[in-house]
């Protein structure tokens, strides 16, 4: 199936940054007239990923995050934030909830089961040294 729209974005993985992801893509998936429930859990799950990017992906460095879009006709949107930082040696483990890499005192673990709840799938993809790819599906105003 076409995209009906699509749209890409990269920004510097800068915490300042975090809030421009959550805006721009809730201003694309407009388009689907999403609930204002939908567009919260959509912001939400950006903001968990690109966090991740920053924290854990890049930590202490600073690189590209590189958002994709894809709208369907049926309410589909896909969405793609990918980073180039250190990757995750082990993906199942990371998704585990309450896992974290980072300061237990700081991070909760719980940054994939929030993406989880509120996406229809999640899917993500590793490699350590190469980075991290996390891709979103959602059903904006569908039945699916």
């Amino acid at each position: 199936m076409k995209a009906n729209n699509q749209m890409r974005i990269a920004f510097l993985s800068r915490s300042a940054n975090e809030g421009f992801a959550r805006i721009a893509v809730a201003a694309f998936a407009a388009q689907l007239d999403p609930t204002v429930e939908e567009i919260i859990e959509l912001k939400t799950a950006v903001s968990e990923a690109v966090t991740n990017s920053i924290v854990h992906g890049y930590a202490d460095t600073i690189g590209t995050i590189t958002i994709t879009g894809r709208l369907y006709e049926n309410g589909k949107l896909i969405l793609t934030i990918k980073d180039r930082g250190k990757g995750i040696e082990d993906v199942k483990q990371a998704m585990e909830p309450l896992f974290t890499t980072g300061n237990a005192e700081e991070r909760s673990g719980m940054g994939f089961t929030i993406m989880e709840t509120f996406m229809d799938k999640v899917r993500v993809t590793s490699k350590p040294g190469s980075g991290t790819t996390v891709t979103f599906t959602k059903y904006i105003n569908s039945k699916e």
